[in-house]
C-alpha cells in the first residue's frame, strides 16, 4: 500500500512544482531568451531529489536546443526560488527536457485532416 502513497505524494509534488515554475518564470526571471514556453508535466524522482521538467516552447525562433539549454543553465537559480515556495524538506535537482509530444500530435492531426480533404 506504501507504493500508491508514494505515487501520489510523487505526483502531488509535482503538480506543485509544475505551477510554482510557471509562475517563478513568467513573474521572476526576466529572460527573453526563454520565449514563449509551457511547463507540460513533471516527473519527480521517489525519493524526491530529482525533478523532470517538461517543457514546449512556442516560439521556435529562439530555438528549442538553446532553450532548453539555457533553462538548464539556470536550474540552479529557479532551485533557489523553487526552494522559498515549496514545503518539502529538499528541493529536487531540475532538469529540463523538450516535450515533442504536443507537436507530434498536432503534426499527426494535420496529416489527418490532409487525408480526409
Amino acid at each position: 500500500m506504501k507504493h500508491s502513497s508514494e505515487f501520489s505524494r510523487t505526483q502531488r509534488v509535482g503538480e506543485q512544482i509544475r505551477r510554482e515554475l510557471a509562475d517563478i518564470i513568467r513573474r521572476e526571471i526576466s529572460d527573453h531568451r526563454l520565449g514563449m514556453l509551457t511547463i507540460s508535466g513533471v516527473d519527480v524522482s521517489p525519493d524526491l531529489k530529482y525533478a523532470r521538467i517538461y517543457v514546449t516552447i512556442l516560439n521556435e525562433q529562439s530555438g528549442v536546443k538553446e532553450t532548453v539549454l539555457h533553462l538548464n543553465n539556470i536550474a540552479g537559480r529557479l532551485r533557489h526560488h523553487l526552494s522559498q515556495r515549496l514545503t518539502t524538506r529538499t528541493t529536487p535537482r531540475l532538469q529540463f527536457v523538450y516535450d515533442s509530444l504536443t507537436e507530434d500530435g498536432n503534426h499527426l492531426l494535420a496529416l489527418i485532416n490532409s487525408v480526409q480533404t
